[in-house]
């Protein structure tokens, strides 16, 4: 019913086309025949009206008029005005400044009315500015091909840019000739195409669209590759190691830690070759709280002098002091007992002397005459040292067991030996004859074979606290127990 009234018209414009043209054959012929049309009129007249035969009839005028439309814009009066813009700034993006890219372009009608516009984040990392120029270009003149335009004018508000674009300037860089090549490839693909240079206030649609582009981007979840581990993490779980700046995930880094404090060496970066301290604040998102407190103490360890270090020898405390503290400590809470100290921590009283727990009635001279550090408990630590092999160190005379590796051992008090027959290491190369390895101490103890589970089993709070037998065999003397035996 509603196709009865436009096939109406469509015979009504026939007529009046038809009746028009058996006027024109009646009317009397001019003597000068009329200026020939132009070739490329005449070829796009000769395309248009093949055009129309092969659309359906249903179709044929919305297509016609469409065609008609697009000669219009070719037409050599029209010259479309192409704006672009590439842009390359520092952003703040979730926890850290980035350097982010992006390009804008607009194109308008010689009236200033918009017929296209893209924006686009640049992905990747070394974008200069002129580069990020070029990329934007390039996008415009692939947008005006791909519309069939032929006549464009290119509006730049970058001078050295529009030098290169202009072919006033000659590029000498590398990747931008590249780049620029591919530039003038798409510009022969117009019959017209000039460059203008303008003000940024010209442009200013197509750079409001390349920083909504790189504004859009940031907001984006962001993604970094660990190089441990070869994983996509999200930034905000990225640790960056102060300094030097080399980045890995917590999981990684939590497991880099562990290791250097089970070895009771004092954590640095993983990078090759980087020997750059890892500061202990900065590790308190991605370690336990104990393990923290241990790192803590490693670095107060490492900074504190061999002669300063005291060590309550209580042996469920083990807490590190310098002898300046303890004096403090002793002065402030006026003890008066010569020789004696009270723990920081635990507040058990010790002797500075002796290095253990203080004898009551007893001088320093009693003690060691009546050999009270060899009391039974102190045999059944010597007993149990013995069975387990552990090895104490025969300049500071701490106690250290092998849990896994080699037979270096490098002391905390900086002493190196060799774990098999106490032997001192001297510029990292053994003075004794004993085998680097055995074969019980290659495999680490909380090993499981992979066939011992599935990952069903688990879920992902069960590895948060994957340190557990680490916490436990502290006790166990891994670190050692800072006794005298004399």
């Amino acid at each position: 019913m509603d196709a009865q009234p436009f096939e109406s018209d469509l015979d009504f414009a026939l007529r009046l086309q038809f009746q028009e043209a058996i006027d024109a054959s009646m009317a009397p012929q001019p003597s000068s025949a009329p200026a020939a049309a132009p070739k490329r009129s005449r070829t796009h007249d000769q395309m248009v009206a093949g055009t129309i035969t092969r659309f359906p009839d249903d179709n044929r005028r919305y297509k016609f008029a469409k065609t008609v439309k697009s000669f219009g814009e070719e037409s050599s009066t029209s010259r479309i005005r192409v704006y672009f813009k590439g842009l390359v700034s520092k952003e703040k993006c979730e926890i850290r400044n980035m350097i982010m890219a992006g390009i804008g372009v607009a194109l308008c009608d010689p009236k200033g009315n918009l017929i296209f516009e893209m924006r686009k984040p640049l992905l990747g990392n070394g974008f200069s500015k002129l580069g990020a120029e070029a990329k934007a270009l390039i996008e415009a003149l692939n947008a005006a091909t791909s519309m069939n335009l032929e006549r464009i004018t290119l509006y730049c508000d970058n001078f050295t840019f529009y030098r290169f674009v202009s072919g006033r300037w000659p590029v000498r860089q590398r990747k931008m000739k590249d780049l620029m090549n591919q530039v003038k490839t798409l510009q022969g693909k117009f019959a017209y195409c000039n460059s203008k240079y303008v003000l940024r206030s010209d442009i200013k649609h197509a750079f409001k669209l390349a920083k909504d582009a790189i504004e859009s981007n940031c907001r984006l979840t962001l993604y970094e590759t660990c190089v441990i581990c070869m994983e996509d993490t999200d930034v905000n779980q990225m640790f960056s190691v102060k300094n030097c700046l080399h980045r890995y995930c917590f999981s990684c880094m939590k497991q880099h830690v562990e290791v250097k404090l089970r070895e009771a060496q004092m954590p640095k970066c993983p990078h090759l070759g980087c020997k750059t301290e890892i500061d202990s604040e900065s590790c308190e998102d991605f370690l336990t709280p104990k393990l923290f407190e241990l790192l803590r103490q490693h670095i107060k360890e490492a900074a504190t002098p061999v002669t300063e270090r005291v060590y309550c020898p209580n042996k469920w405390c083990s807490f590190l002091m310098t002898k300046s503290e303890v004096f403090d400590l002793a002065k402030k809470e006026r003890i008066h007992l010569s020789g004696a100290r009270k723990c920081l921590k635990c507040s058990s009283l010790f002797c500075i002397n002796c290095r253990v727990l203080w004898h009551h009635n007893l001088t320093c001279s009693d003690y060691k005459s009546k050999k009270y550090n060899s009391s039974n408990e102190d045999a059944k630590l010597k007993d149990l040292a013995s069975k387990n092999l552990w090895r104490q160190c025969s300049k500071c005379n701490h106690m250290v067991e092998l849990f896994h590796g080699c037979h270096h051992i490098t002391c905390r008090c900086g002493y190196e030996f060799c774990y098999k027959c106490g032997a001192e290491w001297k510029n990292r190369r053994a003075t004794c004859s004993c085998p680097l390895f055995e074969e019980n101490h290659l495999l680490y103890r909380g090993y499981i074979h992979e066939d011992e589970f599935e990952e069903d089993d688990f879920e992902e709070g069960d590895f948060e606290e994957d340190d557990i037998d680490f916490e436990d065999e502290e006790d166990e003397g891994f670190y050692g127990f800072d006794l005298n035996f004399n």
